[in-house]
């Protein structure tokens, strides 16, 4: 399937207002109403409002911007995919109902449409479950693993060891399919969702895959350039700093932020220049030198 983005003209940075206004143009140009026996037309208008499902959710936009394609499809089913999203609401404002879904959607799961003019068919899924775990800054930096444990309201233990992928977020939700609650009426079983916080490190800062850490020099080393050996997630890497450099400049270290995916995020190193608060009678005749050479 192509990009969810893609699919409905839309930039990955576009807002919920813009995601929104893409799909209700684009549903009703291929709404089956409009298309009778237009096959081409109803592949389309499926392909949109499954990205629809996917990017008007925070949480599940979210995972398929973190994992890309290949991994969300592996995490989500149809039916989570489509699980709460209320399309029923757009077509009302047209006079249309949502009926159609049923037969269009056949193979998208249990319990079909959750939402205002939806529908619900077949045995109902067991409740899924959420189960928190915390891993460490560089537990994300290289993925890892976790033991779950815990019991379900009925008793029944669970014990299993999660994969935990390189890149992940505070926030994100793992999904492990058919390890939640069992089906009170005989369908699947729920899911089970990990949801994962990431302690902070003592000098690492993450901004989405890139990871900001201070580089403090002195006022000399900042007037005439130095070489410092910086703390990277890969060890000790030493950089150049250029003659001249002011406070706040970032210096880039290429593909040593996080990896998510086939995505590689950067290190930059920010500069912070140390002035000291307390000079000797050495120091300030020094500084007193520069201020009359006008530095």
């Amino acid at each position: 399937m192509s990009n969810y983005y893609d699919i409905l003209g839309v930039e990955k940075s576009a807002s919920d207002a813009d995601i929104k206004k893409a799909y209700r143009k684009l549903a009703m140009q291929y709404h089956p109403d409009r298309n009778q026996g237009n096959p081409q037309a109803e592949e389309k208008f499926k392909q949109v409002n499954e990205a629809y499902a996917v990017l008007s959710d925070k949480q599940k936009r979210q995972q398929y911007d973190m994992f890309g394609e290949q991994k969300f499809h592996q995490q989500y089913s149809a039916e989570d995919i489509f699980r709460g999203t209320d399309f029923g609401s757009i077509f009302e404002e047209f006079g249309m109902g949502n009926s159609f879904f049923s037969n269009i959607f056949g193979g998208a799961g249990g319990a079909g449409f959750q939402g205002r003019g939806g529908f619900q068919r077949g045995p109902q899924k067991g409740q899924d479950v959420e189960y928190p775990v915390k891993i460490g800054f560089m537990d994300a930096y290289n993925g890892t693993e976790r033991r779950v444990q815990f019991s379900l309201s009925d008793g029944t233990r669970r014990d299993l060891t999660v994969r935990i992928p390189q890149g992940v977020q505070t926030g994100a939700k793992l999904r492990v399919s058919g390890r939640g609650a069992p089906s009170p009426v005989g369908g699947q079983p729920g899911d089970l969702f990990v949801v994962i916080e990431v302690s902070p490190h003592p000098r690492f800062t993450r901004d989405g895959l890139d990871i900001e850490t201070p580089i403090p020099m002195k006022v000399s080393e900042a007037f005439l350039g130095c070489s410092k050996s910086i703390e990277t997630p890969m060890g000790e890497k030493k950089i150049k700093v250029p003659a001249g450099v002011k406070p706040g400049t970032k210096i880039r270290l290429k593909g040593l932020g996080f990896k998510s995916g086939q995505q590689h995020g950067d290190l930059f190193g920010i500069v912070e220049v140390e002035i000291p608060k307390d000079l000797s009678d050495e120091q300030k005749n020094a500084i007193a030198s520069l201020q009359e050479c006008g530095l």
